[in-house]
């Protein structure tokens, strides 16, 4: 199998990669493919929106609450009518099944993944 041609351990340090809890999510109604608008809180770091297509395995009452993993330094992007301000991380499976990158306990938002 193909990886990416190795990066320096500087280069990853550049990745802004945080803990966040999902305190509001609906759906993303104008988005191409199906997905939802998910609200997060970084603590310290702020709330960010963000687009995410993982209506395949989360129903959206299951979400608020949920903390996931995102990387906080990208620029915003706009899909639809919508700014997305992080990009939430996931594994992507068949048929782009997204499952959520979490943290296995419960840990302050906001902290660095390293």
């Amino acid at each position: 199998m193909q990886t990416e041609p190795p990066i320096s351990w500087a280069d990853f340090t550049k990745i802004e990669m945080r803990v966040g809890t999902i305190t509001h999510a609906e759906i993303f109604k104008e988005a191409r493919k199906p997905a939802y608008k998910l609200t997060i809180d970084f603590g310290a770091y702020g709330t960010r929106r963000s687009s995410a297509q993982i209506t395949k395995l989360y129903n959206i009452e299951d979400l608020p609450g949920k903390q996931v993993i995102a990387v906080l330094n990208f620029p915003r992007k706009q899909i639809a009518n919508f700014f997305s301000e992080c990009l939430v991380l996931g594994t992507v499976g068949d048929a782009d099944t997204i499952t959520l990158l979490t943290s296995e306990a419960p840990v302050p938002n906001g902290l660095r993944i390293g």
